[in-house]
């Protein structure tokens, strides 16, 4: 997993970057130092970098606060909880493999307006139990496996129960590629070399629009004015769920560094709540 612990920002005119180290605050301010220089450099030579606005890095680690960390009996770090960009507790597992399924959406073709004056028709769904059945079927064909499988607002989320595996190996890219995974996902997973699930629910879907500051804070305002966000976000929140069991798939035997991401999974999400989910 590669989450740094410290992270420098620095700006020059209008030139910002930032830059992390595993050592010390300081290496992070002089690799910030570094690759704002190196920018300016680059801009005015006329060689413009590509744009990565709005949106994950899959090339760079997350700029995110780790919450806790959790180690198994062997004093191996298994399960890191940290803060994404947008405030939420996120779950990020060494080898317990979590499988991100999206419920794709086929849109029809934009022409219906322009030709017919008529609206185009709305996305179709692709159906829940359709998913449900590949995976079933998936399941059956490798009786070695076994699944935890849970409803999210956009599609399905897995946890395999029987094992552990590394996410960038080929064994997880097949997996995810058998089961029809978030490509996005995937990619962020091999980045990290972890797998990853949001632990509490999206804010905006609570209700709450406001940005959070995002970590690290740069004063002592920025940091106050998270807190008082976060504790809205809380109020907010309380009623939701992220994600909700359903059932489970496959081999019924549970590892058992698995039944501890369990726990510190179904907890947190409300998985067995029936509450709505955000």
């Amino acid at each position: 997993m590669n989450f740094p612990q410290f992270w420098a920002r620095a700006n020059k005119g209008d030139f910002i970057c930032w830059r992390w180290s595993s050592n010390s605050l300081a290496e992070a301010e002089s690799l910030a130092l570094q690759a704002v220089e190196q920018l300016m450099a680059r801009i005015k030579s006329g060689d413009f970098p590509p744009s990565t606005h709005g949106g994950y890095y899959p090339n760079r680690p997350f700029r995110e606060q780790i919450m806790q960390e959790f180690k198994n009996s062997a004093g191996e770090l298994f399960a890191v909880i940290t803060r994404n960009s947008y405030g939420c507790l996120v779950l990020n597992t060494a080898r317990a493999m979590f499988v991100d399924i999206d419920l794709r959406e086929t849109k029809a073709p934009g022409f219906f307006k322009r030709l017919f004056g008529k609206p185009d028709p709305k996305p179709t769904v692709q159906p829940l139990d359709e998913v449900l059945i590949k995976i079933e079927n998936w399941t059956r064909n490798n009786p070695e496996w076994g699944w935890r499988v849970y409803r999210t607002r956009a599609g399905l989320r897995l946890l395999a129960t029987h094992g552990l595996m590394d996410a960038d190996s080929p064994m997880a890219d097949n997996v995810f590629a058998a089961l029809g995974a978030d490509p996005l996902y995937q990619k962020l997973c091999k980045a990290q070399k972890c797998f990853r699930a949001r632990l509490t629910p999206k804010p905006w879907r609570c209700g709450l629009r406001r940005k959070p500051e995002r970590w690290p804070w740069l004063d002592a305002k920025r940091e106050k004015q998270f807190q008082k966000w976060d504790t809205e976000y809380h109020s907010c929140s309380a009623n939701w769920a992220t994600c909700e069991f359903i059932r489970h798939v496959g081999n019924p035997d549970i590892h058992p560094d698995v039944q501890s991401v369990l726990k510190l999974h179904d907890g947190p999400t409300r998985a067995e709540s029936k509450l709505q989910l955000a």
